[in-house]
């Protein structure tokens, strides 16, 4: 399945994004107003420069304590994103996300933030896919 399958398939369209000037406690409050596990850093609301997850959060209140609280988003965001394109296999996505173990990733089309899928987002289409196969065997098998 392609990404831009998953992103038509999803509840909500686009992206939740903070400025990497506001401050680690409006992104925490974001995140928890939401429901989310993480929030796109974008300046301009198209292009990502980071990524600020719950656990970049965690780790940073463990080490220095709630003043993180007070520092900019771009203090503790990850910079290095990796990103994908609707047109990135599923599988492509869901195996990058393994290995460099992270949750969600921002997908970009020429250069700009069109949505972001999570891992979640990935097992869901995957398990539909191997469900469809399921039944179109039983088809098969049946005779129908």
């Amino acid at each position: 399945m392609l990404v831009q399958q998953i992103l038509k398939a999803k509840a909500t369209s686009g992206v939740l994004t903070i400025t990497s000037d506001a401050t680690v406690a409006e992104a925490a409050k974001i995140l928890a107003e939401n429901k989310i596990g993480c929030v796109v850093v974008s300046d301009d609301g198209e292009s990502a420069v980071g990524i600020l997850s719950e656990r970049d959060i965690v780790r940073e209140l463990s080490k220095v304590g709630a003043p993180c609280l007070q520092q900019p988003v771009s203090a503790y965001m990850t910079r290095k994103l990796v990103t994908c394109t609707p047109h990135s296999s599923s599988e492509e996505v869901l195996s990058g996300m393994t290995e460099g173990r992270f949750r969600h990733m921002p997908v970009l089309e020429d250069g700009k933030m069109i949505g972001l899928v999570t891992i979640g987002d990935l097992v869901k289409a995957q398990l539909s896919e191997v469900a469809m196969e399921k039944q179109a065997l039983e088809g098969m098998i049946m005779g129908h």
